[in-house]
């Protein structure tokens, strides 16, 4: 392809994702940005060119030894939930602007351990930066078939203006504000979006290479396994390997969390600690579907492109050995997209590392200090533009002068080993107290020299100088000292034995020196507060600070920093959350501790220290004391904690005891109602028998054989009605109490239901009124009391006969056998049960009022008593509110009864 059709589709694509970025940034409140899917793409930030080219590289030399990359963050991630969550919250307490800040406070504030973190990032990240540009410049040179990208002259090289651009991009999006604490929702939205992009391309490969070049997978596995070395790329080789796998997968491991881009993703990018749920089984999912054709891909480029060509690059060389341009296009501007995202992350988060723990403590405080707002809010946004050119232009230099026969695999692992010597200091420090800063630095420089000595001059040494005296014969020839077998151990890949070296003394050292050397009331009173962070309140309470300190001194301090309108707001917050009158003079500990998390997200935690400590007096505070004061707190918030989970369950309890007496009210008042209703129900037919019986007993003489006949059929008729009325209350309270014992027998309830509907035949067959049975089979045994069930299929039968039209009504029964349980529905086509009546219809003494008759028939207890036998038989009986076309009753009997021989 064309150069320059090349530089335009990149300058193109640069373009469209400055053009997200930008919709973002103007967008950040809006739920399109900020999401939990927004937060767990951008994690994928981890799978840089690396990842992208690099993984196939690995897998067609090494086989599936390239997982241990992504098994290490799928093992993390179920921890993130306690494990980054705390850190997270330590992190927006504390106003942390980055990792080498969070562990700077860790160890009070230490000003020498936040320049080291930072050290030890930039010596460890930009390599791995160039590592970036040098995947852009070989890919551009495969794709446009010319050697321009990598020209001696830099004004000729491509790769050049891309790490221009990069470095424009990143410090326009990662610049605006000085506060490096605010999020950055343009750059991280654009990251997701390319992290959806990268992925797509490489899935596309992947099926294309898979599904079009090879007859699926299986295609690929038959023709790879008659390969010399085939058993080596599919299997361990022993206790060995698997040694070699443990310790990748730790390094790993420490990676996901101690990147700088990734704790600039994960921690200071997150918005909401419940965007963790998603980001747990979202990153991983995203991690298996990256790597579902990895080594389809390798086996592929093994078997059609041979052994001379380099395998990182296989996915881009496969589709354009067979003259798939489009294709060849998408792969680059994927692995593109995995550069542009590493880079402009990296150089955010160094950039802001630098300039808050190097250059502004080291050299520009003081003139900080004497400066207006406006003019330190330049100079600090000026010097993080620099450092971030500095960064990205130091990289490009370092790729064009070690441009060396290494793969993307190894510069990336030798990357992780340097930032994994933060493990120790920056783990342990989370949940042990007793880590000093001393310690720290201690374990982290013996940590990194152990790498260089092990790892990083052995490379020197052999790929830039061509000697190998040193690896052979070890340093002053003792054989002991070996950089690759290092006091004898000689079975660990060169990455892995230096990792496991570099742990071991990194961690005998902090633990040591911890332990023989006790840390300064600074850092002890900030382990405190890290350790034991579980304590919300405590991170106010429990900042220990003794000495003379006025508001006014505080307040001009924060005012050069930011500004009138930002100062003033923050401190009219601060008083009312104490309940201090705003003309206080004198500061307390409070005010110390919230001015300087004022100030650590502009100019970093050591410089906010230093400055806070010029313009107050503070006295000396001895370990017993900060001890004693913490002892207190902890007491005070336990107490605090104790006294407020009493009060909630005295306000449960209150709360309860209102209910009960409600609901006693509320029983009472049915207790009445029923009484009231069951006199009137009695009192209407004993008023008719009486009346009648005087009528009789006055006018006997006088009445015609006719009407006596008339009076007395009124007279059984009523005493018929009362005693079934006298009948149904009994039989309810004898259900309700508990004192019914049903004769339960295995029965066809088949046979059942056909009872039932024979004993209503006659009267629906005089009414018109069609009835019929649907049965799932023929027997369906149930253990029940069969007269019981008799009542209640007769009851709602005689319901529905009542309620629909002569001539036109139906009534349908099915008996339906389920998994579990038995289902009787009874449907009809009345006028149906309306929804204010259907929560009341099994309620004594309720009767619908949506009724084809003036008056209702019956006591109103009949659907009272169905729902107790029902219920004495485990099972339920209720009203389907979606029949519309009538009413239709379900009962539902459970099947896990014990059947009787």
């Amino acid at each position: 392809m064309n150069n320059y059709v090349l530089i335009f589709i990149i300058v193109a694509y640069l373009a469209f994702l400055f053009g997200i970025a930008f919709w973002a940034e103007k967008r950040a409140k809006s739920s399109w940005v900020n999401n939990a899917y927004v937060y767990s793409l951008s994690l994928a930030v981890y799978c840089s060119a690396w990842t992208y080219y690099g993984s196939v590289g690995i897998a067609a030399t090494s086989g599936i030894s390239f997982l241990t990359t992504y098994l290490g963050p799928v093992i993390a991630f179920p921890l993130w939930i306690i494990l980054l969550k705390k850190i997270i919250r330590i992190s927006k307490q504390q106003k942390v602007s980055s990792i080498a800040d969070f562990m700077s406070l860790r160890y009070g504030n230490n000003r020498s351990l936040g320049a080291l973190v930072t050290l030890i990032c930039v010596l460890g990240i930009l390599p791995y930066i160039s590592l970036q540009l040098k995947a852009i410049s070989e890919t551009f040179a495969i794709i446009s078939k010319d050697t321009i990208s990598s020209s001696t002259s830099i004004f000729q090289d491509t790769t050049f203006y891309v790490a221009v651009l990069l470095a424009l991009f990143a410090a326009f999006f990662g610049t605006q504000v000085t506060d490096a604490t605010r999020r950055r929702q343009g750059i991280v939205f654009s990251v997701a979006v390319e992290s959806v992009l990268k992925l797509v391309f490489f899935l596309i490969i992947g099926v294309y290479v898979t599904y079009f070049l090879f007859d699926g997978t299986t295609d690929i596995y038959e023709k790879i396994s008659s390969s010399e070395n085939f058993e080596s790329l599919i299997t361990f080789s022993g206790l060995e390997a698997g040694i070699n796998w443990y310790f990748m997968i730790a390094l790993s491991f420490f990676a996901i969390f101690l990147l700088p881009r990734q704790f600039q993703v994960s921690v200071i990018e997150n918005t909401s600690e419940s965007h963790l749920k998603k980001a747990i089984w979202l990153f991983p999912l995203y991690l298996l579907l990256f790597n579902v054709f990895v080594i389809f891909v390798a086996w592929g480029g093994k078997l059609s492109l041979g052994e001379n060509l380099n395998p990182d690059y296989y996915t881009l060389l496969l589709p354009l050995q067979n003259n798939n341009m489009i294709l060849a296009i998408l792969v680059f501007l994927g692995g593109f997209s995995a550069v542009i995202s590493m880079v402009v992350v990296s150089t955010l988060a160094l950039s802001v590392m630098l300039s808050n723990n190097l250059i502004i403590p080291y050299g520009f405080l003081d003139k900080f200090s004497r400066s207006h707002p406006e003019r330190n809010s330049n100079y600090i946004k000026n010097i993080r533009r620099i450092a971030i050119f500095s960064l990205i232009v130091g990289a490009y230099l370092f790729y064009i002068n070690f441009n060396v026969q290494l793969s993307l695999f190894s510069i990336g692992q030798i990357s992780f080993v340097i930032i994994a010597q933060l493990a120790p200091a920056f783990f342990i420090g989370l949940f042990w107290n007793r880590g000093s800063a001393i310690a720290a630095k201690s374990g982290i420089i013996a940590g990194t020299f152990i790498t260089i000595y092990t790892l990083i001059l052995p490379f020197v040494l052999d790929i830039i100088i061509g000697s190998t005296d040193f690896i052979a014969n070890g340093a002053f020839g003792i054989e002991l000292l070996r950089p690759y077998q290092l006091f004898g151990i000689d079975f660990m890949t060169p990455v892995t034995h230096a990792f496991f070296w570099s742990m071991f003394f990194n961690t005998i050292i902090y633990l040591s020196l911890s332990l023989s050397r006790k840390g300064n009331y600074r850092e002890r009173n900030y382990a405190e507060m890290f350790v034991n962070n579980s304590y919300d309140s405590l991170q106010e309470s429990a900042y220990v600070w003794k000495g003379e300190a006025y508001v006014s001194d505080i307040k001009n301090l924060l005012i050069r920093f930011l500004g009138i309108q930002r100062t003033e707001r923050a401190l009219t917050l601060f008083y009312a959350k104490h309940d201090l009158p705003v003309d206080i003079k004198k500061a307390d500990s409070r005010l110390i501790n919230f001015s300087e998390k004022l100030l650590t997200g502009s100019i970093g935690g050591a410089s906010s220290r230093i400055l806070i400590a010029s313009v107050v007096k503070e006295q000396p505070v001895t370990l017993v004391e900060v001890l004693k004061i913490l002892e207190e707190s902890k007491k005070t918030i336990s107490t605090n904690k104790f006294l407020r989970q009493r009060s909630e369950e005295l306000v449960k309890l209150t709360d309860d005891l209102k209910k009960a007496n409600e609901e006693l009210k509320l029983q009472d008042k049915i207790k009445d109602e029923f009484l009231d209703t069951v006199a009137h129900e009695l009192k209407t037919p004993i008023t008719s028998i009486r009346a009648a019986s005087e009528v009789l007993l006055d006018n006997d003489d006088d009445i015609s054989n006719n009407l006596r006949i008339q009076f007395l059929d009124t007279i059984l008729k009523d005493s018929e009605r009362l005693s079934t009325l006298i009948h149904n209350i009994l039989d309810l309270e004898k259900l309700g109490s508990g004192r019914e014992v049903f004769d339960k027998k295995n029965k066809n309830i088949v046979e059942t239901v056909e009872n039932s509907i024979a004993g209503v035949y006659t009267i629906a067959k005089q009414k018109c009124i069609s009835v019929s049975l649907i049965k799932s089979s023929d027997q369906i045994i149930a253990l029940y009391d069969e007269d019981r069930m008799l009542q209640v299929l007769t009851n709602l039968l005689s319901n529905g006969i009542k309620f629909v039209d002569k001539n036109e009504g139906f009534i349908e029964v099915a008996v339906v056998e389920k998994d579990d349980f038995i289902r009787i529905s009874v449907q009809d086509n009345g006028k149906g049960i309306p929804r204010n009546d259907a929560k009341r219809i099994f309620e004594k003494f309720y009767q619908s009022h949506n009724q084809n008759i003036k008056k209702p028939i019956g006591s109103g207890l009949g659907l009272a008593i169905c729902k107790k036998i029902i219920e004495g038989h485990n099972g339920v009986i209720r009203i389907d509110d979606s029949y519309s076309k009538g009413a239709m009753f379900m009962i539902d009997l459970p099947k896990n009864l014990k059947i009787e021989e």
